[in-house]
């Protein structure tokens, strides 16, 4: 298939749509890393989907179908793995995702055909990351395929992440996709016949243009990842991976549920494999503890008692473990909103939390997941109806969270060691992430449970998301999944040691504690909200425009003609 054959739309619509959900899926992790260069190319043929079925007097209403049709294939084919917990969990979230998609994308429609194409070309990226921006902060959150998480399997594509984050790769592909679009199609001349512009000239400018910007950040990025060694104090740690299915075996009440007391002992069974004098920290996965941890009372609990006892065995061993903790209040004004009441136990909020053992004696520390995902851990409210029906994997219902980042203070014999409790979903975020390193974080600690979605990509591709968190704050990641992929990611993105997934077992790593803010540490996030002005400012000015046109074409009214004697 060449240009001229896209150009001359013998695709149709539904095949360009399929070309670009075929090209995106392609690129997307965990395809091979030289694929992730597809995204820089699998937007032009949705742009010359658009710019046909505009020359072709489509409607707006067409032009929303395929770009709807683009869109939710693109996530069936890269998220279909979501099924796996429910099919009505799976089809709702790509079907819901795709039509939230369409928003930059229509944007983008109407405001080339009230301001022109060149401002609408523009206007594209900046509709698109003032939406992924969004996506990353309110209740209805899922990032998953923000496009700059599409270079999670190419690391060595994307160094530069340490200055944009991956918001970053977002601009990267919209503006290599945009000049040769541009180069092969001329979107500024629209009202040309369709044969005019399949002639088969290009605007070697523009896709001089394309090649340039494809090239130069590649550059740039081997130029920056050739100079980056390990920072920092180096510290033994110890990950563990008890392989306990989900489905039949964690929870109290399903088929084949291995008691509570027998889980935690293949905790220290496997931990005490890997083992050695040096180990400072030992991280168990998410919900590693799992039955409601009253933490007012958490002392009187017979198996922290267990864990306490096996931390004085070893002095000098810190702890980081998932837990289901439970917050009592003292009455409905003292409860927080998410917090639920039973009959019997008054206001209490459900976490799910991390605990850190400093040392057998030391107080235990928690941290409340932030980010919690929708539909699962959080219902927004005008869906509680709704969602409460469908199973995307765990306990449905809202779980409590906390506002702040937590990071946990320094074990004896490690005063380097500053640990960032990232459970599962967290290590999405970008600006989240770098938020624990500007209030002082060493290591990214993540644990997870990635066997809700069975053996797809769906717990890879997490594994992959977490290399960009190392990149754009060059931390270590130690990484503790109670089933999955458990092991360790270093300054670079490189994954390192890690174990076979579906078997229990633990690793060993060593790990650099490094102190150094990069740029997007120290600063956070800058396109998201810089790209969201400018998304408000262009609304508003079309608005305006708008609604000039509706007044100037407005007939106006004739005056009464006088009566004759």
């Amino acid at each position: 298939m060449s240009y001229k054959e896209i150009g001359n739309s013998t695709w149709g619509p539904a095949g360009l749509a399929l070309l670009t959900a075929a090209l995106l899926w392609a690129g997307w992790p965990v395809h091979p890393a030289p694929l992730a260069l597809l995204l820089l190319v699998a937007w032009v043929p949705y742009l010359r989907m658009e710019q046909v079925l505009v020359q072709q007097g489509g409607s707006g209403w067409k032009v929303f179908r395929y770009t709807y049709l683009t869109l939710v294939l693109w996530n069936a084919f890269t998220t279909w793995w979501v099924s796996y917990s429910t099919l009505g969990g799976g089809i709702t979230a790509v079907v819901l995702n795709a039509l939230l998609m369409c928003l930059p994308t229509m944007a983008f429609y109407h405001t080339k055909r009230l301001a022109g194409p060149v401002l609408g070309y523009i206007a594209l990226p900046i509709y698109w990351i003032a939406f992924e921006q969004l996506h990353l902060h309110w209740d209805l959150t899922w990032p998953w395929l923000t496009l700059g998480n599409g270079f999670a399997e190419a690391t060595s594509f994307v160094q530069w992440y340490e200055y944009t984050g991956f918001l970053g790769g977002s601009v990267w592909v919209w503006v290599v996709n945009l000049l040769l679009f541009w180069g092969l199609f001329r979107p500024q001349r629209q009202a040309e016949t369709l044969a005019q512009p399949t002639s088969g000239k290009m605007h070697k400018g523009f896709v001089a243009g394309a090649a340039l910007a494809t090239l130069l950040p590649l550059l740039l990025s081997w130029f920056i990842g050739s100079r980056v060694q390990e920072q920092g104090q180096a510290l033994e740690v110890v990950v563990v991976q008890p392989n306990v299915d989900p489905y039949t075996e964690k929870f109290q009440g399903k088929a084949n549920f291995v008691p509570y007391d027998e889980q935690l002992s293949r905790l220290l069974r496997l931990t005490e494999q890997k083992l050695t004098p040096n180990t400072k920290l030992v991280i168990w996965p998410e919900t590693a503890l799992e039955e409601y941890y009253f933490e007012q009372q958490i002392e009187t609990n017979p198996k922290i008692f267990r864990v306490r006892q096996w931390l004085a065995q070893h002095p000098g061993v810190a702890l980081l473990t998932g837990i289901t903790s439970v917050v009592m209040y003292p009455n409905q004004e003292a409860a927080s909103v998410t917090a639920r009441h039973r009959d019997d136990m008054g206001y209490y909020d459900v976490f799910n939390s991390g605990a850190y053992f400093p040392s057998a004696t030391a107080p235990i520390e928690f941290y409340h997941k932030s980010r919690l995902v929708p539909g699962v851990e959080k219902i927004p409210p005008l869906l509680t109806s709704l969602i409460s029906h469908i199973d995307l994997g765990g306990t449905v219902g809202s779980y409590g969270s906390q506002p702040e980042r937590t990071v946990f203070s320094a074990p004896a014999g490690a005063p380097a060691l500053r640990a960032a409790p990232l459970i599962c979903y967290e290590s999405i975020y970008g600006d989240f992430t770098a938020e624990y390193v500007q209030r002082g974080a060493t290591l990214l600690g993540l644990f997870t449970n990635d066997a809700w979605w069975h053996d797809s990509p769906g717990y890879r591709q997490l594994l992959r998301y977490g290399a960009l968190r190392c990149i754009e704050t060059r931390r270590d990641l130690a990484r503790s999944a109670n089933t999955g992929f458990t092991g360790f990611i270093n300054q670079k993105g490189d994954v390192y040691q890690r174990e076979t997934a579906w078997v229990p077992t633990a690793s060993r790593g060593t790990v650099h504690l490094n102190t150094e803010l990069t740029f997007y540490a120290r600063y956070g996030e800058l396109i998201g909200p810089a790209t969201q002005v400018l998304a408000g400012l262009l609304l508003a000015g079309l608005l305006v425009l708008s609604l000039n046109r509706r007044f100037a074409t407005k007939p106006a009214a004739q005056e009464p003609v006088a009566r004759t004697a």
